[in-house]
């Protein structure tokens, strides 16, 4: 576990909370297992994609920054919506490169703390070979490791080992936050 930035008790606004990494590392699980904990809304960040943004990573294409553009607006603005409507919301979003999670932060109107889901490239490989139903092809793996811009330390930000069990990353989310 490595945690950077600054998190501080009493979110004024609401607490917006972004699992992130590259496709493969369970960014949806682990968003579902907190959202849980948290008895907060979870937004999957894959449903505010276009159709036209599933149909190119489905064909083997990686997307762009103009289509990612859109994409993260509507999802920064469901997640701040969420967060101050009840107080915190996680969402689950790739979030890979530091101006993706700027654009997820202003179209919020919060400052959105990330968990950076980090795992190594065969393991990622092997999961997404055997997952069924997702658009994201094994062979796009390559650019999205290629494209991943780990947050700095003047981000608020923890990095965790994702094949360490959900509950144990629920649990070190909520002590770096301090949460109940």
């Amino acid at each position: 576990m490595r945690a950077i930035g600054q998190v501080g008790r009493g979110e004024e606004a609401g607490l917006a909370i972004v699992v992130m990494g590259v496709s493969g590392t369970g960014k949806t699980t682990l968003a579902t297992a907190l959202a849980h904990a948290l008895a907060c809304p979870m937004l999957e960040g894959d449903t505010y994609h276009s159709a036209a943004n599933i149909a190119k990573m489905r064909e083997g294409h990686p997307l762009t920054d103009d289509d990612r553009w859109p994409w993260l607006d509507r999802l920064g603005t469901a997640l701040g919506d969420a967060a101050r409507a009840r107080g915190r919301a996680v969402a689950a979003c790739s979030a890979l490169r530091r101006a993706y999670r700027e654009r997820l932060g202003a179209a919020s109107g919060l400052r959105p703390a990330f968990v950076l889901l980090a795992l190594d490239h065969d393991t990622l490989a092997r999961r997404m070979a055997t997952r069924s139903g997702h658009y994201m092809p094994v062979a796009l793996l390559d650019s999205q490791l290629a494209t991943l811009e780990p947050p700095t330390a003047d981000e608020r930000a923890l990095t965790l080992d994702s094949t360490r069990p959900p509950d144990e990353l629920v649990a070190a989310v909520r002590r770096w936050l301090e949460v109940g």
